[in-house]
């Protein structure tokens, strides 16, 4: 279990995180804050608490690998990429500019700490079936994590990608889903039932963890059980909430594609602040 100041820790990086998301999609006038808001506390937990990386040397054989399925999310990933030391903060501000490293979706190669170009839902997973499979041909002791959303279990290829990675047994892979419940046109269960999706991955052969995804407890508990499960993939199905913090975006699926004006972002800053 996390210790209290471990707990700190982290919420003090999720609040600088959430910080970053707001501020660089606001001067980029575009971008993804509510899936971003929803998934980062279960990001940072990754980045600074479980996965085995060294922003040093980003490119050793045996680091673990974490693939953002959800691509459009990235800002989350890009705000954790800087505070871990893969390149400086300061490249935050260059969101979505012509040029830079981070542009609306992850891109590999072009950006320090990415490890998979991701945009078109759906792929993520199959992606990290590829890595697993290749640490166990490779005879190499690194896990892959993958994180999906919610509304891309719409899409077909994540059933193919997770049949495959139950018959090969990759116990090294663990999915994780941000499970918000909005996507781009509205409610899940308005635009395309998902649930039973514990069920689902059940029947396709995957072990099944489901937990708060706020809940830095919860969310390091799980981390760590999927590490013990042997003989099959494991998916971490982490409750969440759409523009997780504030208020103006909390479970509001016109956050979904739409940036701060200038107005707002004090706002929520403030909000941040106060709330801690």
């Amino acid at each position: 279990m996390l210790k209290k100041e471990e707990i700190d820790r982290l919420r003090d990086i999720a609040l600088r995180c959430r910080k970053d998301i707001l501020e660089m999609t606001s001067a980029a006038h575009s971008g993804h804050p509510g899936g971003s808001l929803s998934a980062i506390d279960l990001m940072v937990a990754l980045y600074f608490w479980k996965m085995n990386i060294n922003p040093r040397l980003p490119n050793l054989p045996n680091r673990d690998r974490f693939i953002l399925s959800k691509g459009h999310c990235c800002p989350a990933l890009y705000a954790c990429l800087a505070r871990r030391g893969f390149f400086s903060p300061s490249i935050l501000k260059t969101f979505r500019t012509p040029g830079s490293p981070l542009q609306g979706h992850p891109e590999y190669g072009r950006c320090r700490g990415v490890e998979a170009s991701s945009g078109p839902l759906g792929q993520g997973l199959g992606v990290g079936v590829g890595m697993a499979l290749a640490a166990c041909l490779d005879k190499l002791s690194y896990r892959t994590y993958v994180m999906i959303g919610d509304g891309e279990c719409d899409e077909g290829n994540i059933w193919e990608s997770a049949m495959a990675a139950s018959h090969f047994k990759l116990n090294n892979l663990t999915a994780i889903l941000d499970h918000n419940g909005l996507q781009i046109d509205g409610l899940n269960s308005k635009v395309m039932e998902i649930e039973p999706i514990a069920d689902k991955f059940r029947a396709f052969g995957w072990a099944v963890i489901e937990i708060d995804g706020h809940d830095f407890i919860e969310i390091a508990d799980a981390l760590e059980l999927a590490e013990r499960i042997h003989d099959k993939p494991s998916i971490i199905i982490a409750k969440t909430i759409k523009g997780k913090g504030l208020k103006l975006m909390e479970n509001k699926a016109e956050w979904h594609g739409r940036a701060c004006t200038n107005d707002e972002l004090k706002v929520c800053l403030r909000e941040l602040d106060k709330n801690g």
